[in-house]
C-alpha cells in the first residue's frame, strides 16, 4: 500500500472557524470540510497538488485499520495550538467535579473493549505486573476478575476512582493541567485509557510522560468510540470523523517518539447497530 499523507492537515486552508467558550471570552476553534471516510475520499480523488497520496481502501478492511498502514508522516507535528481549544474552556475541575455513575459507550462496545484486553493483557496476578489506566472512572472496562499487584487509576473525580473495583491505589490528577505523570521511569507494563484521549489538550506531553513511564516493549492502548462530551472534546476531533481520529491519536504516537509505529484496530461489535469502537496502540521501544 502507498504512503498516506495527513488526512486532516491536507483541508487545513479550508478552515473556518468559531469564536465561543462557556466565559463569553472568544476562543478560535477550527472546523474541517471533510469528515471521516468522505475525507479521505477525496483524497482518493486527486490527481495531482502537493496532497497527492495513492491511498486505496482494501475490500472488507476497516478504512480505520487501513489509515495507519505505512503512513508517511510530516516532517513536522501537523496541527496548531487552536486545534486542541474546546467549546467549553471552563476549568475541567468544575466540570467534573460531580460523579457520573453512568457508562460512556454502550454493553457491546463495552463487551468489545474488555474482550480485546483479555487477548493483551499480562496473565491475572502476575508478579510484578503494574498497569495504568488514564483518565480513570468507577470503571475501567478490564476482565472480570482481572486482578495485578499494582493497578493505578488517574482521573479527575476522587468518588469515581473509591468505586473502581480493579485499582489498588489513583491519583486524582487534570492532565490539561498538568500532565506530567508522577511515577518513576519504566514503572508500568500497559497504560489503557478508554474513550477519553479526544479530551486531552496536551496530549505530545502526555504521551511523552507514556513513553517514559513504559517499560521497554510495554504496550499503550488507546481506545475511542464516536461519543464524548462535545463541549470538552479538543476541536480537531469534534470536526473530524473516525478515520481521522485514528491518524490524529497515531501521531500522537509518533511524534511523542520512543514508540514503535502505532497500529490501529477495529473491533466494532455491531457495525451500524451499536456504537463503533476503535483501538490505536503502539509498544515503547525495547531500546528507547
Amino acid at each position: 500500500m502507498a504512503s498516506v499523507a495527513s488526512p486532516v492537515s491536507l483541508f487545513r486552508s479550508s478552515a473556518v472557524f468559531l469564536a465561543a467558550s462557556a466565559t463569553g471570552r472568544a476562543t478560535p476553534r477550527r472546523f474541517f470540510l471533510g469528515l471521516g471516510a468522505s475525507f479521505l475520499d477525496q483524497l482518493r480523488g486527486m490527481a495531482s497538488g502537493p496532497f497527492r497520496t495513492a491511498f486505496a481502501r482494501q475490500q472488507g478492511v476497516s478504512p480505520v485499520e487501513q489509515v495507519l498502514m505505512n503512513v508517511e508522516w510530516p516532517e513536522e507535528f501537523p496541527f496548531k495550538e487552536e486545534d486542541f481549544n474546546r467549546f467549553d474552556e471552563s476549568p475541567d475541575s468544575l466540570f467534573y467535579s460531580e460523579p457520573r455513575f453512568v457508562t460512556h459507550i454502550d454493553d457491546p462496545a463495552i463487551s468489545a473493549i474488555t474482550k480485546y484486553y483479555s487477548k493483551v493483557f499480562p496473565p491475572s496476578n502476575t508478579p510484578g505486573v503494574c498497569l495504568l489506566d488514564l483518565c480513570s472512572s468507577w470503571v475501567s472496562h478490564y476482565p472480570a476478575g482481572y486482578k495485578q499487584e499494582k493497578i493505578v487509576g488517574m482521573g479527575m473525580n476522587e468518588d469515581e476512582l473509591k468505586r473502581n473495583p480493579v485499582l489498588t491505589e489513583y491519583i486524582v490528577q487534570d492532565l490539561n493541567l498538568n500532565p506530567k505523570l508522577p511515577f518513576e521511569d519504566n514503572a508500568f507494563d500497559v497504560i489503557t485509557n478508554v474513550v477519553s484521549v479526544d479530551y486531552l489538550t496536551k496530549p505530545i506531553d502526555v504521551f511523552k510522560e507514556m513513553q517514559r513511564i513504559l517499560r521497554p516493549g510495554a504496550l499503550a492502548i488507546m481506545s475511542f468510540s464516536n461519543r464524548c462530551f462535545w463541549t470538552k472534546a479538543i476541536s480537531i476531533w469534534t470536526s473530524t470523523g473516525d478515520v481521522d481520529h485514528a491518524w490524529i491519536v497515531g501521531s500522537y504516537f509518533h511524534y511523542a517518539g520512543g514508540f514503535e509505529p502505532p497500529l490501529a484496530v477495529d473491533i466494532s461489535p455491531n457495525p451500524g447497530l451499536s456504537d463503533p469502537m476503535y483501538i490505536v496502540y503502539s509498544r515503547k521501544k525495547a531500546n528507547a
